[in-house]
């Protein structure tokens, strides 16, 4: 009897997986691996950066329109807006514009706090000092929710003092001082915008009309630390740290640090009287951004 030879089948899927299975990759095939993530990451990780800029940029808009309702809010019950600092007895520290908001925000544990009858750095201020809510800051911002404030120095050419005087809470949002520098005028209360000093101001004064003159504007902390709270006048910016001038323009190098600015690519955020929040562009002509600041025309 002829035996015939086996019948060889051909093989399995399987099995084909299993032998190129016990191959592996090869050190090409790695490489080409990671050239294709490395490419799909430097697509992706732009767009998601933008898309969370984008998103943060709502929510400090939004930040800001609380703040817009609680202004108009303040002057239905007061006629008048809050002044750009009060101060307390002794006139040597002063509380600032969002402190007599708080009511107005229903921020009652906040304002249950401090003593504005007492000088701000006195021991009832002690725990608000270290109180930097999220309202009052730009969530494009990361900095500490403290400063320290240090004495002013003698002039300008001089050294920074390194004298502490107190510690203060961060905030971003700034009152519109005008056009002139905050920290050179404060004693003559010469501001020519709606944070104009130590005075009060009605909507009535506003000769340009409440949607045509910037209310309120952010800083970032990079820029120089400014606070919600108030500040104490022997400080280094004293003023600057509650309120701001438009002069050069958003985000200027060459700015003053009292001017405004943000982390915000080409941009600052701006409350206007009306209540309205809308960016201000970097490139906006410096008169325009000056005449936006100003109750008039004169």
């Amino acid at each position: 009897m002829q035996v015939h030879p086996p019948v060889q089948q051909p093989p399995t899927r399987a099995a084909c997986r299993q032998h190129r299975a016990l191959h592996g990759l090869t050190i090409l095939e790695v490489l080409v691996c990671l050239s294709v993530i490395g490419i799909l990451s430097s697509l992706l990780l732009p767009a998601l950066s933008s898309a969370r800029e984008a998103a943060r940029q709502v929510d400090c808009r939004q930040r800001l329109k609380q703040l817009g309702l609680a202004l108009h809010s303040y002057h239905e019950v007061h006629n008048w807006l809050p002044a750009g600092w009060q101060w307390e007895s002794t006139k040597q520290t002063a509380f600032g514009w969002l402190p007599p908001l708080l009511p107005h925000l229903e921020m009652e544990n906040v304002s249950g706090q401090f003593d504005s009858s007492s000088q701000l750095g006195s021991a009832p201020n002690t725990i608000v000092r270290s109180m930097s809510p999220a309202l009052f800051r730009c969530p494009s911002d990361i900095a500490p929710g403290t400063f320290t404030l240090f004495l002013e120095r003698p002039s300008e050419s001089s050294p920074p003092t390194n004298v502490p005087l107190l510690d203060l809470p961060t905030a971003n949002f700034v009152g519109v001082f005008g056009t002139p520098e905050p920290d050179n005028v404060w004693q003559e209360q010469l501001g020519d915008g709606p944070f104009c000093g130590a005075t009060p101001v009605s909507f009535p004064q506003f000769l340009r009309g409440l949607s045509n003159v910037l209310l309120v504007g952010e800083r970032q902390a990079a820029t120089v630390p400014s606070t919600w709270l108030g500040v104490d006048f022997r400080g280094e910016d004293a003023a600057c740290r509650l309120l701001g001038n438009a002069e050069r323009g958003p985000n200027k190098s060459e700015a003053d640090e009292c001017e405004f600015t943000s982390r915000h690519p080409g941009c600052v955020h701006f409350l206007w009287g009306d209540g309205r929040v809308t960016p201000l562009s970097d490139a906006i002509d410096s008169r325009i951004y000056q005449q936006l600041a100003k109750l008039s025309e004169f």
